[in-house]
């Protein structure tokens, strides 16, 4: 058993992982006292963190030997970082009777962590100010990765830790080469983009609390609102700044990083990016046509709504700014297929990722290459760079695992008792972390109706999707333990 788990070295990053949730809990009751509610559910959290944390911190190793991570080291600590995570996370929710059933609590805490941002509140409002500012806090470090979090935080990790950084963030390029160098610029430019969204939506007169969590919720590309209209009451100015903001967080961090240092020519050989901005620009204006002609819309307000719900749905943020339901059939159909596209990679975005279309588009313009000239050599290049066979054999099995997964997980939320457009539509949201669906799902509905069991299955969804499938479907293949 030790030699599967090991302990020594997988138990104390987890356990340093939990002292950072402990902050954040600590943190949340600063917040109750600020607004005079019960510090209780926040300091009951806290302790169970520290002290799990401890727990599994003393079976740190005396010596100070540097020790790379194996991948099995790196996949176990990810997983069940993530699932304490999330169970500990639940707790407030318990404590302050604001979701006092276990499964509604860790469903919350999962979309939470996972930055998915579907819920089972039908009331959000009623809820206590520290309660809501813990749940949009739980998107913001999830958003920038817990594992990640580690590195930055806890310095003392001396430890080859390049895989965990790769299995947390999709992020291939390295910026810096120490690792904890990349997540100190990663984890800067994700508190500039946070900030800097705050004084903005506060320029508009939304008030600091509110302006916080929407920006906690934007910059993690979660879509945990405050409110239970989501966006949709606020001014075409907030609606503006927020779709700003979550086209931003769905960049690859890296090309943030190459913009501070002024690199603008490894942005602009960036496929991925262009390719990102050009997806988001054709859908954007077939749906402002779509509005504009068939709902007497402005022309303002076709292309705010349209443009707004777009950029929420392929960055997986999931805020609304308006009720797609309502809409033409061809344009919400379009939102559902959307729901496949993902963000760019290494960005807070979740879905299949807009690198993996790319290169799944290149595959498919080789193969009608070679159709016309059998003999001929045709290279897969992404960002001038040649996509090895290997590299690219994982993408396209990606692609063909996850719409495996979304095909059986739909047929078992059938088989649970839910419709076949809300099943289909709450995994696809889920997997891809985005929040809202069709269906009975949408984006002025919530999950609370669905079955314990659907949304324990969906609960799941969001970590395998957040973790990128590979991390934890890993753990169930028998190969894998006897490594």
């Amino acid at each position: 058993m030790s030699k599967i788990l090991n302990p020594g070295v997988n138990f104390p990053i987890i356990g340093k992982s939990l002292f950072i949730l402990a902050g954040a809990l600590f943190g949340s009751s600063l917040i109750a006292v600020l607004f005079s509610e019960s510090v209780k559910p926040f300091i009951l959290s806290g302790i169970v963190a520290v002290g799990l944390g401890f727990l599994l911190y003393i079976f740190k190793r005396r010596n100070n030997g540097i020790e790379s991570l194996t991948k099995k080291d790196a996949s176990l600590i990810v997983t069940f970082s993530w699932l304490l995570f999330s169970v500990i996370g639940a707790l407030p929710y318990i404590f302050s009777n604001s979701i006092p059933g276990f499964t509604d609590a860790l469903f919350e805490s999962v979309s939470g962590f996972t930055t998915t941002g579907a819920s089972i509140l039908t009331d959000i409002e009623i809820l206590p100010k520290s309660v809501l500012f813990w749940r949009s806090l739980t998107h913001w470090v999830g958003g920038i990765g817990i594992i990640v979090l580690v590195i930055v935080i806890m310095p003392s990790l001396q430890m080859g830790s390049y895989n965990l950084f790769t299995f947390e963030s999709s992020v291939q390029e390295k910026i810096q080469p120490k690792i904890k160098a990349v997540g100190r610029r990663l984890l800067l430019i994700y508190i500039i983009l946070t900030v800097v969204e705050i004084i903005l939506l506060m320029l508009g007169k939304m008030n600091l609390f509110e302006s916080v969590c929407h920006s906690f919720g934007t910059v993690a590309t979660g879509g945990f609102s405050p409110k239970n209209s989501s966006i949709i009451n606020y001014s075409p100015y907030i609606q503006y700044v927020i779709a700003i903001f979550m086209l931003l967080a769905g960049v690859n961090f890296v090309i943030h990083y190459y913009i501070l240092k002024r690199d603008f020519g490894k942005v602009k050989e960036n496929e991925e990016l262009r390719f990102y901005i050009l997806v988001v620009l054709i859908i954007g204006m077939i749906l402002t046509f779509s509005l504009y002609f068939t709902m007497n819309k402005s022309f303002e307000e076709s292309f705010r709504e349209a443009f707004f719900q777009i950029i929420s749905i392929i960055t997986c943020t999931g805020f609304a700014s308006a009720d797609y339901l309502l809409w033409p059939s061809f344009a919400w159909t379009i939102i559902f297929l959307a729901m496949f596209l993902g963000g760019s990679t290494g960005s807070t975005a979740g879905g299949i990722k807009m690198a993996r279309h790319l290169v799944l588009l290149k595959n498919i313009n080789r193969f009608f290459l070679q159709l016309r000239s059998p003999n001929a050599i045709v290279n897969l290049k992404l960002n001038n760079k040649v996509i090895s066979d290997e590299n690219n054999r994982t993408i396209l099995a990606f692609i063909v695992i996850y719409m495996i997964i979304f095909v059986f997980s739909s047929i078992f939320l059938v088989f649970l008792g839910n419709d076949a457009k809300t099943a289909g539509s709450a995994v696809a949201t889920c997997m891809a972390g985005i929040g809202p669906g069709i269906g009975t799902v949408g984006p002025v509905s919530n999950f609370a109706h669905l079955t314990m069991g659907s949304k324990l299955v969906l609960s799941f969804l969001m970590i395998l999707g957040r973790l990128e499938i590979y991390t934890l479907l890993i753990l169930f293949i028998p190969k894998f333990w006897r490594l």
